[in-house]
């Protein structure tokens, strides 16, 4: 088998074509550079250099054998290049997962934050509900997930992020909406468009019917947030979803509240990853990023607050 260092040495000296050179090169004395040589040589059983007086010269053999020995060390460099990239986050993947929600109301916002000092950094951003989320963290197909907590996993750290308000939205037309203080028997009986189950937003409305003792009549579930605007907005059902999801529909007036007789209704927000596993530089800058993004006293106010400001920070 051969040996790097006997190449090492092979290479310094085949390059400068002096023994001597190549042992001040390699910070060792002029007789290891010629025992190293003697030893691949034996190795090889080819005959490397030939020497005439103080003078060292390549054999045809040792010709032969020098270009494919640089491209080893030509290699090693460039590896080395490609580590010290990846320190220094000028190379690298970051791989997230968040909700179909967040990855349009959100993440093209904490991703623009990211690149403005990560521009070399590649993103992978999967999308799903918060349990598929949860299931992508488990099987390392995402290092960090931006999630509703729709369950507890002993394998998964959760560190909250923000508390986005959630709100009942009906047709402009329905008879309750613009109303306030409306018992939740009432809403019970009407057809609600539910979240998918395994989203946070599904698992938060779930305990709010199971609290007041009623079960919902659910007219469909689906995961896209779209199509159960648009669905709310023909009159087919009401909904709960989360306000920032709706902000733009609710100030054109093609979708109306419908406040609920009690406190507001919030959902936990969290930062998602595996215990106990070392996250990579890219997934630990990008937490970082999140980490100065969120500080403590923003958490009530939700995700579209935190929106405001950045745009505020940009202009």
């Amino acid at each position: 088998m051969l040996n790097l260092n006997q190449l090492r040495v092979f290479c310094l000296a085949a390059t400068h074509e002096n023994f001597t050179v190549a042992a001040k090169k390699l910070f060792i004395t002029q007789p290891a550079v010629t025992a190293q040589i003697r030893q691949l040589e034996s190795t090889c059983n080819l005959r490397l250099f030939k020497k005439r007086g103080r003078k060292v010269y390549l054999s045809d053999e040792g010709r032969i054998l020098y270009p494919y020995v640089q491209k080893i060390f030509d290699c090693e460099k460039e590896l080395e290049n490609v580590i010290e990239d990846m320190r220094e986050l000028k190379r690298g993947i970051l791989r997230l997962g968040t909700t179909k929600a967040y990855a349009r109301y959100f993440m093209p916002w904490i991703i623009t934050r990211f690149r403005e000092t990560y521009p070399d950094i590649k993103i992978h951003l999967d999308e799903g509900s918060s349990k598929d989320m949860i299931l992508s963290l488990l099987d390392f197909q995402n290092e960090i997930a931006l999630i509703a907590k729709a369950q507890d996993h002993p394998d998964v750290c959760f560190l909250p992020f923000s508390m986005e308000e959630l709100v009942l939205i009906a047709a402009p037309s329905h008879p309750l909406a613009g109303k306030s203080g409306i018992h939740f028997e009432q809403i019970a009986r009407e057809p609600i468009i539910m979240k998918e189950v395994g989203s946070g937003t599904r698992r938060l409305v779930s305990q709010l019917f199971a609290r007041n003792g009623c079960v919902p009549d659910i007219l469909m579930e689906t995961s896209n947030t779209e199509f159960i605007k648009q669905l709310v907005q023909r009159g087919d059902g009401v909904s709960f979803l989360v306000r920032q999801s709706v902000a733009l529909e609710l100030e054109e007036g093609r979708l109306a509240t419908i406040t609920l007789d009690g406190a507001r209704i919030f959902l936990d927000v969290s930062i998602a990853y595996l215990k106990n596993q070392h996250l990579s530089p890219p997934a630990q800058a990008f937490l970082d990023t999140l980490g100065k993004l969120t500080p403590e006293e923003m958490l009530p106010q939700g995700i579209g607050s935190l929106m405001a400001k950045m745009l505020a920070q940009r202009r």
